[in-house]
């Protein structure tokens, strides 16, 4: 490996009019450390891992010193904030490039927690260690799990605090991404009434992440229909497994199809359909069922920027626009049946399993099951003695979901190979998060370091059955989740 730790950076987003962005170095810290490093990714980037697991690593990923190639920039965005619409654009984070990787990939590097942007709006750009180790270990699950998001590469304490509610020790997370293309990057310029950007911005993700589209007869029109595919995929993954996003913005759906943004997310234990851990949302927008509805809706909002592309006519616009985000409910449906399918260990697909599917998640609601724990529970031979199992209705579905797997193809035992494949062992329970978050801040990483090796093999039972348990009833009931700005 060279001396240069193996980074290739180009910068072509900062190639656009600089009304796209600003250029901003990384704010300097006082005392750089590496707390969590990811060497699986950085070998995967083609970087020299080594090198970097260390005090260079805690130069560059702190922002004190900048790799190769480097030029950093702010991006400028905005957003519907829980309904509302705002100008943000990056108060936090600097993009420093993209690596190609030895496959090809062009990908994001971003600081998170890098100090003030021209886009900061009086904040400190600052992070806190807590929240970015939150980021690391849920983008890392998520990965592990099989499900699209941005992955995190390293997470340095800076040795200074920041002021919230108190002081926290500071810290800056490494981001990898596809790109951080959101549809808050569309809505910035249709708001100022930019078309000709909306247009620069829509080839330069056509270029990016659709390059076959550029063909079709109408690129912007197929470039829509692709992301409405992958973000009706995506909620239908976070779905299956339990995950709660907590803060669907607009600012937070990447045109990448990858989960973006890990402030207040959770992952359900006792299953509740109308689940919400984020302290701030108030009104449950972002609950756990109203997730398709909200894509739904942010999508709605990228049609309405990229219309003006669409057709010439403004009414031909408007109808190809709406059926496009239309086609996200049958999407969402073939990929959320699909998937319950293989939790259920179904062979095919019949009439009748969409009342089984339903019912079941209705019996897990009205037994109070825990959503992760039923499905595992299920793959016995001898069920265990406890919701749903022991519910008075419990012994009547059974009935239904024995018969309709006997009469499959492959049996039983199809049944469970599917089921094994598709029902984890191991997610980011919440109180497990917290109690390791909170060793870590107390200087102590060894129950993350714990719990990040079981999250790499989520279908496989852990050594550690804690890691398996529900939190306490009164934990569930009060555990809030918060963005940490």
């Amino acid at each position: 490996m060279s001396p240069t730790a193996g980074w290739r950076l180009e910068n072509s987003y900062a190639r656009l009019p600089e009304s796209f962005f600003r250029r901003v170095r990384p704010t300097p810290v006082r005392s750089p450390r590496l707390v969590l490093f990811n060497r699986e990714l950085c070998l995967a980037l083609g970087l020299d891992a080594d090198l970097l697991d260390g005090e260079v690593g805690a130069r560059i990923f702190s922002g004190n010193e900048l790799p190769p190639g480097a030029a950093p920039i702010a991006q400028a965005y905005a957003g519907h904030q829980f309904g509302a619409f705002t100008f943000l654009g990056d108060g936090r984070a600097v993009i420093l490039g993209e690596q190609i990787t030895p496959d090809g990939q062009r990908v994001d590097i971003a600081l998170k927690g890098s100090g003030p942007t021209p886009f900061s709006r009086h904040g400190d750009g600052r992070a806190a260690l807590g929240p970015m180790l939150r980021e690391y270990v849920v983008s890392e699950a998520m990965h592990h799990l099989g499900i699209p998001t941005t992955r995190s590469l390293a997470v340095v304490a800076t040795g200074e605090d920041v002021v919230r509610e108190r002081f926290l020790p500071g810290a800056v997370l490494t981001r990898v991404a596809r790109s951080h293309i959101r549809v808050g990057t569309f809505q910035y310029f249709w708001a100022r009434g930019e078309v000709e950007s909306v247009r620069l911005l829509a080839d330069y993700t056509l270029q990016r992440h659709f390059p076959d589209l550029r063909a079709a007869q109408n690129p912007y029109l197929a470039m829509l229909h692709a992301v409405v595919q992958a973000q009706a995929e995506l909620v239908a993954a976070w779905m299956l497994v339990g995950f709660v996003h907590g803060v669907m913005n607009t600012d937070n759906m990447s045109l990448a199809g990858e989960t973006i943004d890990y402030g207040p997310c959770a992952f359900l234990d006792t299953y509740r359909s109308g689940a919400v851990f984020s302290s701030i949302d108030l009104d449950g927008r972002y609950a756990y069922a109203q997730q398709p509805g909200i894509a739904v809706w942010n999508l709605t909002r990228l049609a309405e920027t990229l219309r003006p592309l669409l057709d010439k006519d403004p009414q031909q616009a408007v109808d190809a626009a709406r059926a496009a985000v239309e086609a996200f409910v049958p999407a969402f449906q073939t990929a959320w049946h699909g998937g319950m399918a293989r939790k259920l260990g179904l062979v095919g697909r019949r009439a009748e399993d969409a009342a089984l599917m339903r019912d079941w998640l209705e019996l897990l609601e009205a037994s109070g099951a825990d959503f992760t724990n039923a499905f595992r529970g299920l793959m016995r031979q001898e069920l265990p003695q406890e919701p749903p199992f022991s519910h008075p209705d419990f012994p009547a579905w059974h009935a239904r979901w024995q018969a309709r797997v006997a009469d499959q193809e492959g049996g039983r035992t199809a049944a469970r190979t599917l089921m094994r494949a598709a029902n984890p062992a191991v997610i980011p329970r919440n109180q497990r998060v917290e109690e390791a978050l909170a060793a870590a801040v107390r200087g102590d990483v060894r129950p993350l370091e714990r719990l990040l090796t079981a999250l790499r093999t989520p279908f496989v039972e852990p050594a550690d059955p804690a890691l398996m348990a529900p939190a306490p009833e009164e934990f569930q009931r009060t555990y809030r989740t918060f963005c940490g700005t």
